[in-house]
């Protein structure tokens, strides 16, 4: 994917926020409320815990599928924590040799087991967050966590955050297209990748300054002003309510453990 196609692939959660569904309609904080309960009930297993951890990919897809979520999209979104979850587990292995389960005629060691929770977990964390990010919206998501009291600072930290991402993609999709140009096909060289890092930074923090007196001008006072806040309907706190009781019910009565060892049965 070309810098472009990889910011418009960016801008592509905010499209699918506008939809219209059951899921987009709720209120935000009975949405990350249940994500939160979601990733709680995740991190919750020992390190070594697999099969319990299988049953609760139904939640992310369950709600993609019935928000009208592009599957491709949730998982490619999702893979990207992929290297994170690898760069921390790997060494696992080496240090924990001693053999705990059999797998399809396969020996694994503790430390293959923990790698894979690991990769599980992240997996799972990574796809609940771009549930919640493409049924909500990310202003909507900041305005919901100001609401139930994260201190203002921080949420208007991750709106900047957030929208000068935007302003560095774009940046630098210029200068590649600048430099391509110039080129005529010739790669870029290692020598020369600093100085157009070092340029990139320069003109990021122009352009950032110039956004910002514009903001100044246009009455800025260190918070983002939307609409009328939403109301908490009954209903949004009833569904919240079910949703994290299944979460927990999984995690306490190990239902999640009974189907996941019945699907990992299957495989031996």
């Amino acid at each position: 994917m070309t810098l472009e196609q990889r910011l418009l692939d960016f801008r592509g959660l905010d499209l699918l926020a506008s939809g219209d569904s059951a899921i987009h309609r709720s209120d935000a904080r009975a949405k990350i409320l249940v994500a939160l309960v979601f990733l709680v009930c995740v991190m919750s297993f020992e390190r070594h815990a697999l099969a319990p951890l299988l049953p609760y990919f139904a939640f992310p897809i369950v709600f993609a599928a019935w928000a009208g979520l592009p599957g491709g999209l949730v998982a490619r979104k999702a893979a990207l924590v992929l290297p994170f979850a690898l760069a921390v587990g790997l060494a696992n292995p080496w240090f924990e040799r001693h053999e705990v389960a059999r797998i399809a005629g396969l020996e694994l060691s503790a430390g293959w087991l923990s790698l894979a929770s690991i990769v599980l977990r992240s997996l799972l964390a990574g796809a609940a967050a771009v549930v919640l990010v493409a049924v909500t919206g990310f202003p909507a998501l900041c305005d919901a966590l100001a609401r139930i009291g994260v201190p203002r600072p921080f949420v208007v930290q991750l709106m900047f955050l957030y929208r000068y991402l935007t302003v560095l993609g774009e940046e630098a999709a210029r200068m590649t297209a600048a430099r391509e140009q110039r080129a005529c096909g010739r790669p870029l060289a290692l020598a020369g990748f600093g100085a157009l890092a070092g340029q990139l930074l320069l003109r990021s923090f122009e352009r950032a300054e110039r956004i910002y007196r514009a903001m100044r001008a246009r009455g800025f006072d260190g918070e983002f002003h939307g609409g009328a806040p939403a109301r908490l309907s009954g209903r949004d706190v009833a569904a919240a309510t079910i949703c994290c009781v299944l979460l927990v019910a999984l995690r306490v009565g190990d239902l999640a453990g009974r189907v996941g060892e019945l699907a990992i049965g299957s495989w031996r």
